[in-house]
């Protein structure tokens, strides 16, 4: 067993239902094999445990390992196009970058670099929005396993309209989806999800296909994007005959409690109504909103409505792997909205960070700090004198805190990470 000795804020109370931010001062989390077996003031757990070792990260604040619901795997080489909407981004950057994947080696060196890059911010739970290519989503599960990270990922399938190199068919997406799942579903900390593109990528056939891989999958989990753009959201009505966007899935049966959609930026209240009733999830990815000139994410009407809200920081359109980027963008989304938005306190941040995305993807064992969970964690501590650590410094209280680490904290802020208890190596911190 050992003790971490520290200080740790979580939200273990959801903050949109009236909960608040947890804050331990000088407190110790008691954890063995991976599970923390008791918390409390430092001094007390100390006598309890006289001889455990103690890792001391006090000097530094314990958050939670952040959960990010949606992520590119092949897109971090392509962040940074300026200039344009979704669907010429996608063109231009995006597309080219996921065609590379085709070669093995190139992708095995990208899967490197996004699992390490994850982990060096932060993040220790991931839906990753995987690969067009069976050989190159193996090199993200083995990359994977290899960091430590819980992810959550599949093989991207889309049989129109998208470059030929990255179209499929429906019995090529069953066949290579289930033996990608068999080697790869449950295998340490990996699960598989089944993951068309989005509709307007795929045809009905190609859908139903994903279905079926889901009945032949247990436990499998379903992701795609969502309304994210208005062109894109009229092409999908025009290919589908005038249908809303969700129900292009829905028709499919492919809107439940294990789904994760991406943006949803203009939704229908009927969307809103399904989403909230199946138990469903939309990924709220700012940056990549506010980068692409997607729009303004309407928070408020989705919590109306029951629906399941987390961040993703999507990474090709955004900035980074960084959720504390995609914390203060999803602040500042709601202060443009002004009387429409729904004021968000730091408090709010950290559980869409954390617990909201644990939630999502039904991690129950991860999320927040509390007794019975798994010790995924990281250690925030700036270099002195910078301007994060003079906020630290001088701010009022835990809460104030919070808010300038999502306003001024970076990965280079985060300077250890953990997962079940073992401190992650790597290569950037």
């Amino acid at each position: 067993m050992t003790l971490f000795r520290g200080t740790f804020l979580d939200t273990p109370d959801n903050p949109f239902a009236g909960g608040t931010l947890r804050v331990a001062t000088d407190a110790a989390l008691l954890v063995e094999a991976g599970v923390i077996r008791a918390r409390g003031p430092y001094q007390e757990l100390r006598r309890a445990h006289p001889a455990e070792q103690v890792v001391d990260l006090t000097g530094g604040l314990v958050l939670p390992g952040f959960v990010d619901t949606h992520v590119h795997f092949p897109q971090i080489r392509a962040v940074g196009g300026m200039g344009m909407p979704l669907m010429e981004w996608l063109d231009k950057y995006a597309l080219p970058e996921e065609a590379r994947m085709a070669d093995p080696a190139y992708a095995g060196s990208v899967a490197d670099e996004f699992v390490r890059g994850l982990a060096a911010a932060g993040t220790t739970s991931a839906l990753v929005f995987g690969a067009h290519y069976v050989d190159a989503m193996d090199t993200l599960f083995t990359a994977a396993s290899r960091v430590g990270l819980r992810v959550t990922s599949g093989l991207v399938v889309s049989d129109r309209l998208l470059r030929p190199d990255l179209l499929t068919t429906p019995d090529r997406t069953h066949t290579e989806s289930v033996a990608l799942a068999n080697r790869w579903h449950g295998v340490g900390r990996n699960r598989y999800a089944v993951t068309p593109r989005f509709s307007l990528s795929c045809t009905d056939e190609l859908l139903a296909a994903c279905h079926d891989v889901l009945n032949d999958v247990p436990d499998a989990w379903f992701t795609s994007h969502l309304n994210e753009n208005d062109a894109e959201i009229a092409t999908v009505a025009e290919l589908f005959g005038g249908s809303d966007y969700l129900s292009t899935y829905d028709k499919h049966g492919l809107v439940g409690r294990r789904s994760v959609f991406a943006h949803n930026v203009h939704p229908t209240d009927v969307e809103l109504k399904l989403l909230g009733t199946s138990g469903a999830t939309v990924a709220h990815c700012p940056t990549s909103n506010a980068a692409l000139g997607s729009g303004l994410f309407p928070i408020g009407r989705h919590l109306d409505h029951g629906v399941r809200v987390a961040l993703g920081s999507d990474v090709g359109a955004g900035t980074g792997f960084s959720l504390l980027k995609e914390g203060l963008q999803a602040y500042f989304c709601q202060q443009l909205l002004g009387d429409h938005g729904h004021p968000l306190t730091s408090a709010h941040l950290l559980h869409l960070s954390t617990a909201a995305g644990a939630e999502a993807l039904g991690l129950d064992e991860v999320g927040d700090l509390s007794v019975g969970k798994r010790f995924d964690a990281q250690l925030l501590r700036p270099a002195d004198s910078s301007p994060l650590a003079v906020g630290i410094t001088h701010a009022a209280d835990a809460e104030e805190v919070l808010a300038r680490i999502f306003t001024l904290g970076t990965p280079a802020d985060v300077r250890a990470v953990w997962i079940d208890g073992e401190l992650l190596t790597t290569g950037e911190n």
